[in-house]
């Protein structure tokens, strides 16, 4: 054996050995943090989920409108039976309860008297005290004004009228649509004005330090004031003396 070759021999191992060996090591090696912590160079590497802006909100409220209507408007042949069978069904949607009341009260409102009527307000009042939603809410607020106005007003009147500070504009929306409803139907009874603005009065009252700066644009603030000022087109400017003054600066 040639023993001078040996060395040489070691030599061309080691050229092709030890970069194998390095390249092994390179592709087990997990990147690691500054601090020595793997896991925070993994967690930033995830993709993280943008946070919801106020045009991404609207976009999802106004959703909501449009499948109650749509599913109104599906609905909109159903029976007496089938819409106060999905309004008692705990499961459904909130907006299939919301849709099958609106149904309900345009379709079948005049036609449920007597005997029936109280049946079915009973039923309704069960829902309210179950409901969550806002849209149900109203909903059935509403209905129960057409089906018993004078019974009801007094306490569904300024409940829905407090729904038009809710925060989500479409709920606010609604309940202002519902009093305006009721109020068309109606017959400019003092009694029903006079409601409205102990209503508006109590709100305003308690929000009259803010009044000055609100803004031109407000638009709740608008819609109350349209209604108060009905009211006090019915009722007589006498009860200009019972608002704040902030609120008289507005009118």
């Amino acid at each position: 054996m040639n023993i001078r070759g040996i060395p040489f021999i070691f030599f061309v191992l080691f050229l092709i050995v030890i970069p194998a060996w390095a390249e092994g090591v390179q592709t087990e090696v997990k990147p690691v943090a500054a601090n020595g912590n793997s896991s925070v160079t993994s967690a930033a590497s995830a993709p993280s989920s943008a946070p919801l802006t106020e045009h991404m909100l609207d976009e999802r409220i106004f959703d909501d409108r449009i499948m109650i209507r749509g599913y109104a408007l599906k609905i909109a042949t159903a029976s007496k039976g089938f819409l106060l069978a999905m309004i008692n069904d705990d499961a459904a949607p909130a907006y299939r309860k919301a849709a099958a009341v609106c149904v309900l009260r345009e379709r079948f409102a005049d036609q449920i008297v007597a005997k029936e009527k109280i049946l079915v307000e009973r039923f309704l009042l069960r829902q309210l005290e179950r409901a969550a939603s806002p849209f149900v809410q109203i909903e059935i607020m509403h209905t129960i004004l057409i089906l018993d106005r004078y019974r009801y007003f007094d306490t569904m009147v300024p409940a829905i009228i407090r729904k038009m500070d809710h925060y989500e504009k479409s709920v606010s929306e609604q309940a202002y649509q519902a009093v305006q409803s009721v109020n068309q139907a109606g017959n400019n009874r003092s009694r029903e004005a006079r409601i409205v603005f102990n209503t508006l009065r109590k709100m305003f009252f308690l929000t009259r330090k803010k009044l000055p700066h609100a803004s031109p644009d407000d638009v709740q603030l608008k819609r109350k004031l349209e209604l108060l000022r009905w009211s006090i087109k019915i009722l007589g400017t006498q009860e200009l003396e019972r608002l704040p003054q902030e609120v008289i600066n507005l009118l």
